[in-house]
């Protein structure tokens, strides 16, 4: 997540600033993102890559939370193919974030729609806890919880975003980030079997 923040402020001091020109005063409050994809659409087709630096951990999660990790690296590529190819129907560029996760939501059914084979293996890993080691176990837990707490609390523990981050990148409010946060540690914390002390 640090490269990602890194990479936008390295993008920003390299954009050259005269305040005498309108068109670049006007779009320095602009976000990063909403800058990348309006040069992508002018032509600056290799911008699309700081897009993908910015988006690919969030990308990441949502699919980790929702197909089989094997399946998971070749679906973000495909989903910034499908993304670079349709940029242009991106109403505002402000909002890349919940546009590209909304691809990545959307693929992860597809892929499920498109492979029912690949649903009867993922229900078998969902039930069989693996072998390899505690990280295994507790994604395979994580992947069993409800959609808005699995989505989170992916990007929070395995992607590393921040509670703002994940609110910022996907479109939900910090409150709705917090609360299925709050929530999906609490059912994870169930299923792991580890139960708070009843107070009296």
């Amino acid at each position: 997540m640090l490269e990602a923040e890194v990479t936008a402020d390295i993008l920003l001091m390299t954009q050259p600033f005269k305040a005498a020109e309108p068109s670049l005063a006007n779009t320095v409050a602009e976000p990063v993102a909403a800058q990348l994809v309006k040069a992508v659409l002018a032509g600056q087709r290799e911008r699309f890559s700081a897009l993908y630096e910015m988006y690919g951990p969030m990308v990441h999660g949502i699919l980790l939370a929702r197909v089989p990790p094997g399946e998971v690296d070749g679906l973000v590529q495909d989903i910034f193919l499908h993304a670079l190819r349709k940029l242009h129907t991106l109403r505002d560029a402000a909002a890349f974030g919940p546009w590209i996760a909304m691809i990545a939501r959307n693929r992860a059914m597809d892929f499920y729609r498109n492979s029912r084979e690949m649903v009867e293996v993922t229900e078998q890993m969902a039930v069989d806890r693996p072998s390899s080691g505690t990280a295994k176990e507790i994604l395979a837990l994580i992947r069993r919880l409800p959609e808005a707490y699995r989505e989170t609390l992916v990007l929070r523990f395995v992607e590393g975003m921040t509670g703002p981050e994940i609110a910022a990148r996907t479109g939900l409010t910090p409150a709705s980030v917090r609360v299925n946060l709050h929530r999906g540690m609490k059912l994870l914390r169930q299923k792991m079997g580890v139960v708070s002390e009843a107070r009296p």
